[in-house]
């Protein structure tokens, strides 16, 4: 029974990005426009050139920020803004989902890659607002991304939590790598899953996923 394996869970970590809103949303279509734009203009390179950066960093850093700050000491800040300046006109309210995640017993928190305040405007347009104890980003993590194990010892270590007796759900299987190594339960949120030892259970549907976890 699933909710045997999550019964000392007393923490739930939730990923922002095609895990709380569903990947036919295509937000990131929207992001990965404006990082390649901002590459173009902060390097001064072909948008060919940029968009080839831009995926290079994610693969090789985690994100492009990482890359971008290590290899170019670009600043973080003025990146995350604009890259997050996008349209959530695709967005709908999820009152089922929203009603299974105020279900959960113990701390609900929600950790991206993105930055806190793009978070913050993606739960509300979700009706999701109000639902969890903190909204992480990447910036509280000292801007090291996911899956750096480093990152998540960060944001673990300031919110408090036990990572085994915590829960991890995430759309990128990289991702649940370190969470799995640190002892939480482990939930890939993705259309398909390739099997994996660090991926212990795998949905397309995280509300009805979650309503599995109360018996």
């Amino acid at each position: 029974m699933v909710a045997h394996r999550f019964s000392h869970v007393t923490a739930w970590v939730f990923d922002l990005d095609n895990t709380l809103y569903p990947p036919s949303a295509r937000l990131f279509d929207q992001i990965e426009i404006r990082m390649t734009a901002w590459v173009m203009r902060s390097l001064n390179i072909s948008r060919t050139k940029a968009d080839h950066l831009r995926r290079h960093y994610w693969e090789t850093h985690g994100t492009t920020l990482a890359g971008l700050m290590r290899e170019h000491g670009a600043d973080p800040g003025p990146y995350l803004t604009d890259v997050h300046d996008i349209s959530l006109d695709a967005l709908q309210p999820d009152p089922e989902l929203a009603a299974r995640i105020a279900d959960l017993p113990g701390r609900r928190i929600v950790y991206t890659n993105g930055c806190a305040p793009y978070a913050e405007r993606v739960l509300a347009a979700r009706g999701l607002s109000g639902l969890f104890d903190a909204v992480y980003g990447v910036e509280h993590a000292g801007y090291r991304p996911k899956p750096e194990r480093a990152a998540f010892e960060a944001i673990f270590a300031a919110d408090g939590l036990s990572p085994d007796r915590a829960a991890m759900f995430e759309d990128d299987p990289r991702n649940l790598a370190a969470p799995h190594a640190m002892g939480m339960r482990t939930v890939l949120v993705a259309p398909k899953a390739s099997p994996a030892p660090h991926i212990e259970h795998h949905t397309n549907d995280l509300a009805a996923f979650l309503s599995q976890l109360r018996g």
